[in-house]
């Protein structure tokens, strides 16, 4: 079988993922099914912010063949357990975490039924997780020995999303990705609207069977070329801008590396808190149409701390929203140039990451692409709508009324429709595992997809848990006081204590003997300096 081209337009870590999984996971056991291309210009800057990642990239660096603690040495990595959310309920200090573990106490799961039940004096998660305690403890997510701490802790990472792309290029091109640093002058597209060839500014021409664009939001042939239209999903979550910068450790290290990324509310937005071997990442995500540019930079330079004076903070723009299709004709958008949700969540790469894990179980062995097309949008449209409803419940759920953003975000026009069906739903049961078996809600709306004027599937998007179940969705509602009010109603005020399951308490009574601290178990392992506190 003649191998597919495929041409990668543009690089970052969308565009060297696509490339290093493309090629590993089709070009192996003695086969070649592609031959994997990338092109990107030399003068379009490169955006680096610290990334938190979640679970599945373990899935991605497992096929391209990468060693977890190289991987970490190369990209400044370290381990992420949760995400700890600050002020999102009610601006007084409140936090709740959302573990990537946790326990269960056997076949039949009533544990949040009876926490429901309870006086809630232990928050949900840590009632059925070890890790928020190991978390606040600042332990690492690894033994600096053999691992005896019963079932493993599941675990992400934080990196340096620039170096990330470099380690990704160094390993694609030394197996044999073709690599050219120019520009594209032109492109041809055929009658039927499929790219024939590019052209670049050295001269080049350059033909494929399909094109994968990574271009970002300039989405040089998904839309410039293709037309294919973006679908505005603003309405929904307002925050369109980030003020971000580095802390490096020499100017300030907090004692610590903390184990988690931590989301802080602030009055137009949230911070994210992403710790490197070398620096802390920040971010400012906010609506514009609530904060200035100038006072959400100093809103970040107080709530970080003196220590930010001198900083350089970098301004990123940002859309919320999808393609009509990804995949259209012979092209596919992966990365900003296909679809864009705040990182609330750590699913910046995520996306990137499932749409080339599902081009290669979709990848086309003959000429008609058009049914392959056909699922792979509906797929990604799906997960895409599955994160939106998920990020969405974190705003509606406040109960902040200190600032104007915080109550528009409340607003019922400000809640998706199948996100409100869910949260109705789930006032009259918990959420359960065959919530997502046929994910239709009592009063949810029959909406179609804009069609963006192309063919194809344009049913409601359905909610599959694909990336979050019952068991995510528990820890952000109960987080956030889901239900408290109607529980005082419903069983009284004297209520039995929360009780933790027996594993959350066997694991915390070992944890602090044998889970070193995180920043030492970076130093002992991976070499991370040692910094003093300052």
């Amino acid at each position: 079988m003649t191998p597919r081209r495929l041409l990668i337009v543009g690089g970052g870590s969308s565009g060297w993922m696509a490339a290093a999984y493309l090629d590993a996971a089709l070009n192996r056991d003695g086969r070649k099914l592609a031959e994997v291309t990338l092109i990107e210009s030399p003068d379009v800057p490169r955006i680096g912010v610290g990334e938190a990642t979640i679970p599945h990239i373990n899935h991605v660096l497992a096929v391209i063949g990468i060693d977890e603690k190289e991987f970490m040495r190369r990209v400044d990595g370290t381990f992420k357990q949760s995400i700890r959310y600050v002020n999102w309920t009610h601006n007084k200090g409140d936090y709740y975490h959302h573990p990537f573990s946790r326990y269960r106490p056997g076949p039949i799961d009533r544990t949040a039924a009876a926490w429901l039940r309870s006086d809630r004096s232990i928050p949900f998660t840590e009632t059925v997780s070890a890790q928020p305690i190991v978390c606040e403890l600042g332990l690492s997510a690894q033994m600096l020995g053999p691992w005896d701490l019963g079932p493993p802790l599941t675990y992400a990472f934080h990196m340096n999303a620039l170096k990330f792309a470099d380690y990704l290029s160094e390993l694609a091109t030394s197996r044999g990705v073709t690599h050219h640093r120019d520009h594209v002058v032109d492109v041809k597209v055929t009658e039927n609207g499929h790219i024939e060839s590019l052209t670049t500014k050295a001269g080049l021409r350059l033909q494929a069977d399909l094109f994968i664009d990574c271009s970002g939001f300039a989405a040089l042939l998904i839309e410039k070329q293709l037309g294919v239209k973006w679908i505005d999903c603003s309405q929904w979550l307002l925050c369109d801008r980030a003020v971000a910068m580095h802390v490096p450790y020499e100017r300030y290290f907090p004692g610590q590396v903390r184990p988690y990324t931590m989301a802080s509310a602030l009055s137009a937005g949230w911070v994210w808190d992403i710790p490197l071997q070398d620096k802390r990442s920040l971010g400012y995500v906010h609506s514009s149409a609530f904060i200035e540019l100038e006072q959400a930079e100093s809103e970040l330079r107080r709530f970080e701390g003196a220590h930010t004076a001198g900083l350089d903070a970098r301004i990123v723009h940002f859309k919320v929203g999808h393609r009509a299709k990804a995949w259209a004709g012979n092209c596919i958008a992966i990365g900003l140039a296909g679809s864009f949700i705040e990182p609330l969540e750590s699913t910046g790469l995520y996306l990137s990451d499932l749409a080339a894990v599902m081009l290669t179980e979709h990848f086309p062995s003959r000429s008609d692409m058009a049914p392959l097309a056909f699922r792979f949008n509906r797929i990604m449209v799906n997960r895409f709508y599955e994160i939106l409803d998920f990020i969405n419940m974190h705003y509606c759920l406040t109960r902040r009324t200190d600032t104007s953003f915080w109550r528009e975000v409340q607003k019922t026009e400000r809640i998706n429709d199948r996100l409100k069906a869910k949260l109705d739903y789930w006032r009259i049961k918990p959420p359960s595992p065959s919530d997502f078996e046929d994910p239709f809600f009592p009063g949810q709306v029959d909406w179609p997809l804009p069609t963006g004027g192309l063919p194809g599937d344009h049913r409601t998007p359905i909610d599959t848990a694909g990336l979050w179940s019952h068991e995510s969705y528990e820890a952000i509602l109960y987080g956030m006081g889901f239900l408290d009010q109607e529980c005082d109603r419903w069983f009284g005020t004297n209520r039995p204590k929360s009780v933790p399951l027996k594993q959350v308490l066997d694991v915390l009574a070992m944890a602090p003997r044998k889970l070193p601290p995180h920043h030492v178990w970076l130093q002992r392992v991976l070499g991370m300096p040692e910094y003093g506190r300052r």
